[in-house]
This record gives C-alpha cells, sequence and structure tokens, in this order.
C-alpha cells in the first residue's frame, strides 16, 4: 500500500470548521449515513450483523458500501479499520483488503496536530458526535490529493464508527485561484492590502519570532512623489504601466535584498501609488536602511512606457522595531507618520522613525484637539514680565504673558500651543480672554494705587485676530467693562503680520490708534524692515528682537562687543526716536547690556536682569516698593 499523507495542512489552509460538533454536515455525507442506517436495518428490525455491526450485513448492504463512490472504512472503538470500499483503497493507493487491520489514524494522518488528534480520539469514545478536518494525501504517483476527511459514529452500533474520504482537490484549487485574485493587486500583480496585513499579523504574532528568528520586523513603506501628475497629464492607462514598471524594480530590489538571507522582503501595493516592503526577522535599522537606499537608486533611471520617458522619485518611511508588543496598526500607523515627515523634509529620500519626533507629534495633536475645551474649563493663567525705564530703573509697565495649566503636561508657555491656536481659529477666544484678563489686571493695580501712576500693559495680538473677529469692538467692549484708559494699553504685533498690513488689517490698527490704544511692532528688525512702510503706520513703539541685544552681552567677560550690533541698535533707536516712537530692548540679562542700551537712549528695557515672568501678587509687592525700581530677580 502506497498512499501517504504528507502531514498536517498548514496553518494557513486550515478549514475553519475543521474540528466540529454539528451536524450540519456536506449533503453527499449526510446522504450517505442515512442511506447506510436504511441499508443496515431497512425493515426497523434487528437484522443478522457482524462482529462490527456493518461488517456482515446484508448483501445488499455490501454490494452498496463496495461500490460507494465516496470512500469509506469502518474503524473500531481501537481505532483499526474491520472494512473499507474499493474507492477508499483507490484513493490510497491500494486494495480495500489491504487496508483491514490498519491504524486509520496513520493512513490519513489524524495525529499530525494535538487539535485534530484530541477530536477524532473523543469520537472514538463516544463523547463527540463527530469530525470533520482537511487533509492532503500523496499518491503513489507523486501527485497531492486535497480530502475532506469525517469521522462520525454508527448509528445502533456503539462499538464503531464510520470514516468517509472525499476528494476536494478540485474546490481546494479553485478556492487557490479565488483567494489568489483577491489577495493580489490586477495591475502590479503584488499582494494587495489584505494579503499584506495578513502577513504582517502572522509574523506579529509570538509563536513567529519566539522559536526561531531575530523576534524583529521592518518595514519600508513609500508612495512616488508627483504621481498624480502622471496620471492627470499622460492618463490612467500611463500611470498603471508606471505602477506595474515600479513594482517590477521594487521586487528586483527585494530579491537582492533576500540573496544570502533566510527569506526574501514581502513587496505589496497598498492602494494607489503606495508600495511596502516588509521584512520578517530583520537584523536591524542599517538592513532597512540599505534596502531604501536600494529602492531609491532603483527608481533613478528613467521609466520608458508607451512613448513616454519618465524620470520619478519616492519618499520612504522606515520603521524596525522589535516584534513584541508591536501590532500590525501601530507598526502601519508608524510607518504612514514616517513617510510624511519624508515627504516634508523634501521627498526622494529616506527616513527612519524617531520615537522621540513622533511624541512631540503626539502631544501637539494632543494639545490641538484639547485646545479649545481647555479655554472653556479655565485652564489658562496670565503671567506678567516688568518693561522697566532704563534711564531710571522704574517699572513703567508689564506684558502679559499666557500660560497653559494642562492637567496632563503641566504648565506650558506660549510656544507650545499659541501656533496650534492660530492653526484652528481658537486663538480668537483665547485671545479675548487674555486681553479681557489682563485690562481687568492693570485696573486693579490702579485701583489700589490711585496716587501713583499706573502701570500700562503690553498685550500679544496674533494676525487671525484681526481677520476673524472684530478686534477693535473686542477692545472697545474690554475698556469700557474694565474702566481702563485705553493708553495704558499696548497691543503687541510681531512685524512680519504688521509690515505690509492693507485693508481690513491697516483699518483695525489705525481705528485702535486713533482710540488711544498703543500698538507695538514686536521682534522688530527680524522680518521686512519696510522702513518707509514704517513712517506710515499707526505705531508707536518698537521692541527690539533679543538677537541684536545678545551681542552686547561678552562686555566685560574676556571677549570684545560686536561693534556691528551696537551700530545697528543705535540706528534703529534713533531712527525711531525721529519717527516719534519708544523703542524696548527684550531679552536684557547682563547689567553691561543695560549700560550700553542706556548709553545709546533705549528706552525700557525688559529681560532676565530684571524680572521672569511672575504672578500678578508679585507684580504688587514690585509696586509696594518705595521707588518702584526693579533690580536683579
Amino acid at each position: 500500500m502506497s498512499g501517504t499523507s504528507e502531514g498536517s495542512t498548514p496553518a494557513a489552509d486550515l478549514d475553519r470548521s475543521a474540528v466540529t460538533e454539528s451536524d450540519n454536515q456536506a449533503p453527499v455525507r449526510r446522504d450517505a449515513l442515512e442511506h447506510l442506517e436504511y441499508l443496515e436495518d431497512p425493515e426497523g428490525t434487528e437484522g443478522a450483523q457482524g462482529p462490527h455491526g456493518i461488517g456482515g450485513g446484508p448483501s445488499a448492504y455490501r454490494s452498496v458500501f463496495a461500490s460507494a463512490p465516496l470512500a469509506m472504512a469502518v474503524v473500531d472503538r481501537e481505532g483499526l479499520v474491520t472494512d473499507a470500499n474499493d474507492a477508499l483503497g483507490t484513493l490510497l493507493g491500494g486494495g480495500s483488503e489491504d487496508l483491514v487491520g490498519r491504524v486509520a489514524a496513520d493512513l490519513l494522518d489524524l495525529a499530525s496536530d494535538a487539535r485534530t488528534w484530541h477530536a477524532y480520539r473523543e469520537v472514538l469514545r463516544g463523547r463527540q458526535a463527530r469530525l470533520r478536518c482537511t487533509r492532503r494525501l500523496k499518491q503513489p504517483d507523486g501527485r497531492s490529493l486535497w480530502t475532506q476527511v469525517t469521522v462520525a459514529p454508527l448509528d445502533g452500533d456503539p462499538s464503531g464508527v464510520l470514516l468517509s474520504v472525499a476528494d476536494i482537490s478540485t474546490h481546494r484549487d479553485l478556492q487557490a485561484r479565488l483567494r489568489h485574485l483577491q489577495m493580489h493587486d490586477p495591475v502590479t500583480r503584488l499582494p494587495n492590502r489584505t494579503l499584506f496585513f495578513e502577513r504582517v499579523s502572522a509574523a506579529l504574532e509570538a509563536e513567529s519570532y519566539e522559536e526561531s528568528g531575530t523576534g524583529r520586523i521592518g518595514l519600508c513603506y513609500l508612495d512616488i512623489d508627483g504621481f498624480k501628475a502622471v496620471n492627470d497629464t499622460l492618463g490612467h492607462r500611463v500611470g498603471d504601466r508606471l505602477l506595474a514598471a515600479v513594482a517590477e524594480r521594487l521586487t528586483a530590489c527585494a530579491q537582492e535584498a533576500g540573496r544570502n538571507r533566510p527569506g526574501v522582503p514581502l513587496v505589496a501595493r497598498l492602494g494607489g501609488d503606495e508600495f511596502a516592503l516588509l521584512v520578517e526577522d530583520s537584523t536591524g535599522t542599517e538592513q532597512l536602511a540599505d534596502l531604501a537606499e536600494s529602492v531609491l537608486k532603483a527608481l533613478q533611471a528613467p521609466f520608458d512606457l508607451a512613448g513616454h520617458r519618465l524620470n520619478v522619485s519616492a519618499s520612504i518611511g522606515v520603521v524596525e522595531r522589535h516584534a513584541a508588543g508591536t501590532t500590525a496598526t501601530g507598526l502601519m500607523q508608524a510607518a504612514d507618520t514616517t513617510l510624511y515627515w519624508a515627504k516634508v523634509d523634501g521627498k526622494d529620500r529616506w527616513t527612519l522613525f524617531d520615537p522621540e519626533r513622533n511624541a512631540h507629534l503626539m502631544t501637539r495633536q494632543a494639545l490641538a484637539s484639547t485646545l479649545r475645551p481647555a479655554i472653556e474649563r479655565g485652564e489658562f493663567r496670565l503671567e506678567y514680565q516688568p518693561l522697566v525705564g532704563m534711564a531710571d530703573g522704574r517699572l513703567r509697565g508689564v506684558e502679559a504673558l499666557v500660560r497653559w495649566d494642562h492637567p496632563r503636561f503641566g504648565l506650558l508657555p506660549p510656544n507650545r500651543f499659541v501656533a496650534l491656536a492660530e492653526e484652528d481659529g481658537s486663538i480668537v477666544p483665547l485671545g479675548r480672554w487674555v486681553l479681557a484678563t489682563a485690562c481687568r489686571q492693570a485696573r486693579r493695580w490702579q485701583v489700589e494705587r490711585p496716587d501713583e501712576p499706573p502701570l500700562f500693559v503690553s498685550v500679544n495680538v496674533a494676525v487671525r485676530q484681526v481677520w476673524d473677529s472684530d478686534l477693535v469692538a473686542d477692545v472697545a467692549e474690554i475698556l469700557a467693562e474694565t474702566g481702563l484708559d485705553p493708553h495704558l494699553l499696548q497691543l503687541e504685533l510681531t512685524e512680519s503680520a504688521v509690515m505690509g498690513s492693507a485693508g481690513r488689517p491697516l483699518q483695525a490698527l489705525q481705528a485702535l490708534s486713533d482710540m488711544g490704544v498703543n500698538i507695538a511692532i514686536d521682534d522688530f528688525g527680524t522680518g521686512y524692515s519696510n522702513l518707509a512702510y514704517l513712517s506710515r503706520l499707526p505705531v508707536s513703539v518698537l521692541k527690539l528682537d533679543g538677537a541684536f541685544v545678545r551681542g552686547f552681552q561678552y562686555e566685560g567677560a574676556g571677549a570684545p562687543p560686536n561693534p556691528a550690533d551696537q551700530v545697528v541698535v543705535e540706528a534703529m533707536i534713533d531712527l525711531a526716536h525721529r519717527l516719534g516712537l519708544t523703542v524696548t530692548a527684550e531679552c536684557v540679562e547682563t547689567s553691561a547690556q543695560a549700560t550700553r542700551l542706556r548709553s545709546i537712549g533705549c528706552d525700557t528695557g525688559q529681560g532676565w536682569l530684571y524680572s521672569r515672568p511672575v504672578t500678578p501678587d508679585r507684580i504688587s509687592e514690585l509696586l509696594d516698593s518705595a521707588s518702584y525700581a526693579v533690580g536683579n530677580p
């Protein structure tokens, strides 16, 4: 007898109902069992039967059993074949008589996996209704045969079970062809997104990387730079040919990368112009970097398609990490993020996933999603930094600086969230709150000290506040509610936002100036520096950017000062004074800087030399000093 099994079915090919206790069997098996039951006792009486109930039945039964096209055998409770028909003998490559006395499990490889073997023994012992499983058998001529094996008890005969074997090779071949069509891209013939994720999920299962391999996984996720332009200008037919040609080059890169290695990277088309190369059991980032470099190099050569010569490039996101603790979704999210970085960084390049950069991005997204609710919950607060007269050191005003007291990330400075607020428009309600709170506090200081010169308060205004809200009306309403004099309010706008303003922004600035509000240009000297335009703006204060002031800090420390900085700053101060403007120097940190700024006529200073941003109570303490003078913190 030459019928042998090729072993247990691979995990990917197992029938989902391989082991079942259900009566819902295929019609051929249900009909066969019912027919055998009828032939066993057609009149409902206990006819003469052999020792195993069926083997010694009437001649009509014997004839049907022997000639039935369905391969069958009777197996006793010990698992030995007591009777078999010719169809089973032919299927296994021998005669039916040669099967009698053989161990059925050995003939059909039922003991090759624990799940099937346990279920089979349960059926033999009468503790399970039936078993159905799929097995691939090897015939004497070398051909493989897919079969479905069913084991069910014999009705009325507790001493044996009926085993049937159906040839399902044609059905399996059809399933395989359908699966191939479902799992592969018709344009490039590469595995598609569904098959790719199956492979990724399988590679991330613990048993896949714990038994052997490196325990790591890598992924190159790429798309074609400017592919949409190819479709739009040359048509989808040329676009499809380009995708197919790219797929060929990627496959060649994968095959070359797999040379002298345990496996070849899987190349898949995920959709559109997106491709992925999956490296199982990767050896580290260097292997993935080499693969990404080879892909970029392979795509540099021009493509000749349908009379068109095309030059393309790709952006690639590279992820390499331990498989343990990684999910398919997490791996793809990291790859997608890294691909985006490669695009932002200039395209035609690969970028390696950076956990710190990703953490910053995730934090940024978390902040953006909670900004508006945080305004409503009152999570923001103001600190104030003194603005000090350079000539006498007296406290003249304060700049209001917003802080976000975040419940998760702690106290955040403006540079962590103001840009986000400008992007999503929440800067409008936030700016209105800052303005109202600062004016209310300035008015409180004034009321508490009616006999002292009042402090002015300076508030930063984003250009989007001018466009997306009625800033003039908001300021007028807040001044009226708080009772603060307009000349005690200073609004700061950056140079890049103010210079070149026309239309509504310029009208708003002019209306605020006419109201008595002071307008200051922040970070002056780093933007457009359109001096001719400056003379026509309703501006009263220039705030010199700290970059100019820092050039003064080495005086007296063993290094000569930068003469160019002093010339530039002195010229800007002289220009401002000739235009009737006052000048504030930012980032004053040393007494040497303060001395030089005072000598060239700077009006006010702001910086750590005088005070860091502090709470309103600390400002009140400074105001309680007799001279209002502010020294080193």
